[in-house]
């Protein structure tokens, strides 16, 4: 059965909708993360009630958290590009190979402390070097999340002591990048992580902190490794777009309105969400006396050397593919740069 033909009723929804008003357009949002969590709670309800507010109730906005209207979370982009939903909120490197130009920014050790500064260095990136990798649909938010970090059964104190861990990676780079540390990567969707370290099949997994409580981490592990300088472990890189025929099928008024939310700032805003969400996850992991590590300046040198083969594999990998990948990491940082000014 085609997803288009669902029955709406028989999942749990979120409607904004003013009963009041005619609603024009009904918008349908789909995602992989429960309700609760921090982008759908902190960053996409607020987007739709906005939306909904600012057009008087002619556009109404429905929620789909968790895969509700069916799919895996790899499927989402396609689902926004081909019309099964309307607007989607998805992890870009759940579909490896589909942003080879984006995926620069999940480089190790590339990205800012600050989600919300790598979230609008990002998104201004992608429009200067890689936005014919989006023109399949109309983007509203390019993001990151914060710094990603180790959550580990046994303490990382030092490069060694990851060596053959099993470590959860969330897509190719991140993957690759473990691999280069001496970790074996474990890829798997951010849901299937509880499980995986409930029964022990994966020693830990690289989320950033905003991740942890909605997939109960802190409860799982007890050890949590940063690191120190201004730069980030990794980040990985979200897309929230809607369908392109949706937004060009809109009355110029309409338009009006998802344009006045959406681009950088919407970009930033998701990025404050993961920010705060990072807050929150590093006091519960505080209060349930786990133990949080930071490596210091010279251990964190000796990472970032052991991660630059990750970078230098990109390079040769793009260069594969007909792409300069040196010249796009130094467009990264160059974008990276101008927000920390």
């Amino acid at each position: 059965m085609k997803l288009k033909s669902i029955l709406l009723g028989a999942v749990a929804t979120v409607a904004f909708a003013t009963g009041a008003m005619a609603q024009e357009v009904t918008l349908r949002v789909h995602q992989f993360l429960p309700a609760q969590a921090t982008i759908p709670a902190t960053a996409i309800t607020p987007w739709a009630e906005a939306v909904q507010d600012q057009s008087d109730g002619r556009i109404a906005v429905e929620l789909y958290p968790a895969m509700q209207l069916g799919g895996a979370p790899d499927s989402l982009f396609s689902q926004a590009q081909d019309g099964v939903v309307d607007v989607i909120w998805t992890v870009l490197g759940y579909t490896p190979g589909r942003f080879p130009k984006s995926e620069v920014f999940e480089l190790p050790f590339l990205m800012s402390n600050s989600a919300e500064e790598t979230s609008a260095a990002f998104y201004n990136y992608v429009m200067e070097n890689s936005a014919d990798e989006f023109e399949s649909v109309h983007v509203l938010a390019l993001h990151t999340h914060g710094p990603g970090l180790f959550h580990t059964q046994d303490p990382v104190n030092a490069l060694e002591d990851i060596q053959g861990m099993k470590i959860r990676g969330g897509s190719r780079i991140i993957s690759n990048m473990l691999a280069q540390l001496g970790a074996e990567p474990v890829g798997m969707p951010v849901p299937q992580t509880t499980e995986a370290l409930s029964r022990g099949v994966i020693n830990g997994t690289t989320v950033p902190w905003e991740v942890t409580p909605s997939i109960r981490v802190a409860e799982l592990v007890t050890n949590h490794t940063g690191f120190s300088g201004e730069n980030g472990l990794y980040t990985q890189t979200f897309g929230f777009v809607m369908n392109r025929g949706t937004y060009e099928g809109l009355p110029d008024d309409l338009k009006a309105v998802i344009d006045a939310n959406s681009g950088l700032e919407t970009s930033k805003m998701f990025g404050r969400a993961m920010d705060a969400g990072d807050d929150v996850g590093l006091q519960i992991a505080e209060d349930a006396g786990n133990n949080i590590i930071t490596l210091d300046e010279a251990e964190t040198a000796r990472w970032k050397e052991a991660a630059q083969p990750t970078i230098d594999q990109w390079f040769a990998d793009m260069d594969a593919i007909g792409i300069d990948g040196e010249a796009l990491y130094a467009a990264a940082q160059e974008a990276m740069a101008a927000e920390r000014q």
